[in-house]
């Protein structure tokens, strides 16, 4: 999400805290349930496709059809931002992988935040949840930010959290919701459980249906074009370097699931920026620095999924490319290359740049193959499926 925590108050950090270990006790449209249990069967089942693995799951917020089903409702419910003009849904829509088309996000209060919005594809296996933070690895603890946070505001409940029980306490819908997510608590309704329901939902927007995942895993051998097929070559290819930051099954280096045997939190400097030929990055997204205070830690940020790619322009930790064949000129050339403005500056000859952004040369060939590869990893079933919809029946 395009979040930061890293400038908040004492104060701030404080109430968030004190927030997970609230409790309390829930008039709206009806919700259609697509994962309403039985009292027999409450048991979540993954479903997950062929080749993945496991996500991790806290003891403390074990999956639930019930939780799951909450947290949707929850995901897409405008009175959790305080003016009741946005929801979680509103920066990360389904259509575009839970990514929002702007450039940076933008909160319920019009205030511009300093990063893009990431897509929540597989966020169940993600290490980092955000752009440069390597402190903030949990899901729960991450659905506290956009409520609460100051530092920019989002949804902007902080001080309000009554308000916002309140308002869940008094929809008939949460009065069954809740209980069936957490049966036997005495009082269902509460910051902490809200903050697991929308985990819990989170987990489970798994994305592994596309032309690549039907080709490489389930032997559909016209799934993928013969293009595509040699733009994963390329991409596979220790001349591009491509699959070095973009691994794995999520196709982000910074993942964790069941049985694995080390957790990575990696962030990268991809010579975006080298302002005045420093190495220096905008002073609002320093990247990893920010936490490290580390001179080499200048402009590091994660490598975010790949999956559904084409669905989530624009890219970069600032949206600052808008297209796809772009950021492909961007990485054969090793660096962007600003030429005047603030912003001035060679990224291809950046200190601090990764060693694996090297440049390579790109034939128009080479281009559209990539292209065409990027473009397969779009898994449609994903951005249309009516279990991870909005299940508020509008009037």
């Amino acid at each position: 999400m395009a979040t930061r925590i890293d400038v908040m108050s004492m104060r701030q950090q404080f109430r968030i805290a004190l927030l997970l270990l609230c409790t309390g006790a829930a008039t709206g449209c009806g919700g259609d349930e697509l994962f309403s249990p039985t009292a027999a069967n409450n048991r979540f089942e993954w479903g997950l496709p062929t080749g993945f693995p496991v996500p991790v799951v806290p003891d403390d917020n074990p999956m639930t059809t019930a939780k799951v089903e909450l947290g949707r409702h929850l995901f897409y419910d405008r009175r959790l931002s305080s003016n009741e003009t946005q929801s979680c849904a509103s920066c990360h829509q389904q259509s575009r992988a839970f990514s929002d088309g702007r450039v940076v996000g933008v909160g319920s209060t019009g205030e511009t935040h300093p990063r893009n919005s990431m897509s929540l594809a597989n966020v169940g296996y993600a290490s980092v949840l955000n752009w440069a933070n390597p402190n903030l690895s949990k899901l729960e603890q991450q659905a506290l930010i956009p409520m609460f946070g100051e530092h920019p505001v989002e949804l902007g409940m902080s001080g309000k959290e009554e308000l916002l029980l309140a308002r869940l306490r008094e929809d008939t819908v949460y009065r069954r919701l809740f209980p069936n997510a957490f049966p036997g608590a005495p009082a269902p309704v509460s910051v902490a459980n809200v903050t697991k329901a929308l985990a819990a939902f989170q987990r489970a927007l798994i994305s592994g249906n596309s032309p690549y995942d039907r080709y490489k895993f389930r032997n559909e051998r016209s799934a993928m074009s013969a293009s595509a097929l040699r733009g994963e070559a390329l991409f596979f290819s220790e001349e591009t370097e491509c699959f070095h930051c973009h691994a794995g099954i999520t196709f982000s280096a910074s993942t964790k699931y069941v049985g694995k045997a080390f957790v990575e939190q990696e962030f990268f400097n991809n010579g975006l920026y080298n302002l005045g030929g420093t190495g220096a990055y905008p002073a609002e997204n320093v990247g990893l620095k920010e936490f490290t205070g580390r001179a080499t830690d200048m402009g590091a940020h994660k490598a975010p999924t790949l999956r559904n790619i084409a669905a989530t322009a624009p890219y970069m930790h600032d949206g600052s490319i808008s297209t796809l064949e772009e950021v492909l000129d961007h990485y054969a050339r090793g660096g962007r290359f600003i030429a005047s403005g603030p912003h001035a500056g060679d990224g291809a000859a950046s200190p601090f740049k990764n060693g694996f952004v090297k440049g390579f040369t790109m034939s128009p060939q080479d281009k559209t193959d990539l292209l065409a590869f990027l473009r397969s990893l779009t898994d449609s079933t994903f951005l249309t499926d009516a279990r991870l919809a909005n299940p508020w029946r509008t009037p």
